[in-house]
């Protein structure tokens, strides 16, 4: 228990370095631009300490919920001091103003690049492609329960081909008897349909080997069975004892192609996340009414948390550090959706004052002026009141029925 809570610590830690960076990455730009920060805080609720250094006070508060970069007239209503005025956010042109507010998001994308590619030379990233990498050799089974799937124990007498061929994990078949082969899938197909000696194009590494197999014949269930029907049929088909490899190393440059790759595919998930977002949250109220959790429900930094403690608890480190690039990856997109009080809200009325004011211009009009936010005041609380019933929601899910990793 206390080896989980030192893990559990270390990816809360993981979370609130991400934060920090985040608001760094708003207090950086601004500086940069010439616009006063007043304050960087990491936290919230009461100050633990604090200290100044040149025009910008940086501390901590007592609850790690997050942190804020306090910037100088970040709109107009803003109430500014007479040496503050000249400076402030809003005043800057746009093109600065929208670096500054999209900064946070940036940088949680660059960590959860890095993050990425770290894993990709050290612990190598999950196989998401359905390329034919092995994971493990074990013995072709001679046969298979029609009705479960389950293969029969091997026995010392069933074969294991692959083994036997020198075929090991982390290799790649590329090519079965000349013709290329490109996913798992195109490779389990062509072995069903091979008895006998067959020539198999092995990739290890930098280095490519031609071995031969000798497929065993073994008893499966037929291509279109469906779990638990009595009327599912057995066929004979090809086995060389082999199983899915779920991770792909990389060198220290063949990297970087795999992390874009990787990342393309992150950012492609997190959308598709994002949009399920509404239809998931019955599934967080029936997880507090202890209902079997959906692993698939939004969780919170509690629940992330608890989940990464699980994985490394058990060794499952790739999962560990996946979350922590999953989690930025979420909040960096998250936080740019165009509504208040996200970046993404506060960048989307800048872009409007800019084309509202280039058709103004057109038609021989001055420009408009800043956005009243106060005018805007009542969706905003709609959105904070929402996001905080969610927030609370799930917390809530996370603690009384968390997503466990089974041990």
């Amino acid at each position: 228990m206390v080896v989980w809570l030192l893990y559990l610590v270390l990816f809360a830690l993981g979370i609130c370095v991400s934060v920090a960076l985040h608001e760094a990455g708003h207090m950086l730009t601004a500086k940069a631009f010439g616009m006063k920060v007043r304050r960087y805080f990491i936290g919230f609720g009461p100050t633990l300490f604090s200290f100044r250094r040149g025009e910008t006070e940086y501390g901590l508060k007592a609850i790690p919920a997050g942190g804020f970069c306090d910037i100088a007239g970040m709109t107009a209503l803003d109430p500014v001091t007479p040496d503050e005025a000249p400076r402030a956010m809003w005043r800057h042109a746009v093109w600065k103003r929208v670096v500054v507010l999209s900064a946070g998001s940036i940088t949680h994308f660059i960590l959860g690049f890095v993050i990425l590619y770290l894993m990709a030379v050290t612990l190598g990233l999950p196989n998401y492609t359905d390329r034919p990498l092995v994971g493990g050799t074990d013995c072709a089974a001679a046969s298979q329960d029609p009705k479960s799937f389950k293969l029969t124990p091997c026995s010392p007498n069933d074969p294991s081909p692959a083994a036997a061929a020198g075929i090991t994990a982390g290799d790649e078949i590329v090519a079965v008897n000349g013709q290329p082969v490109a996913t798992w899938t195109e490779l389990v197909t062509k072995v069903r349909d091979l008895r006998g000696e067959n020539t198999f194009v092995v990739q290890r590494g930098d280095e490519r080997r031609t071995v031969t197999v000798d497929v065993a014949q073994v008893r499966r269930a037929a291509v279109g069975s469906v779990p638990d029907r009595d009327d599912n049929k057995v066929v004979e088909v090809g086995a060389v004892g082999i199983a899915p490899g779920g991770m792909v190393q990389f060198g220290a440059l063949s990297a970087v192609g795999g992390t874009v790759s990787f990342t393309g595919e992150m950012f492609a998930k997190t959308w598709e996340g994002l949009m399920r977002f509404p239809e998931k949250i019955p599934a967080v109220v029936r997880a507090i009414g202890g209902a079997e959790n959906d692993p698939e429900r939004p969780v919170s930094v509690v629940g992330a948390s608890v989940i990464g403690a699980d994985a490394a608890e058990q060794g499952l480190w790739e999962i560990f550090v996946l979350m922590l690039a999953a989690l930025n990856f979420f909040v960096g997109v998250f936080n740019l959706l165009p509504l208040l009080p996200l970046d993404g809200g506060h960048i989307a009325i800048t872009l409007y004052e800019k084309v509202r004011d280039a058709l103004r211009k057109v038609r021989g009009k001055a420009p408009g002026g800043p956005v009243d936010y106060n005018k805007l005041a009542g969706v905003t609380m709609v959105l904070v009141v929402l996001g905080g019933a969610v927030v609370l929601l799930t917390v809530t899910a996370d603690i009384v029925n968390p997503i466990r990793i089974s041990r």
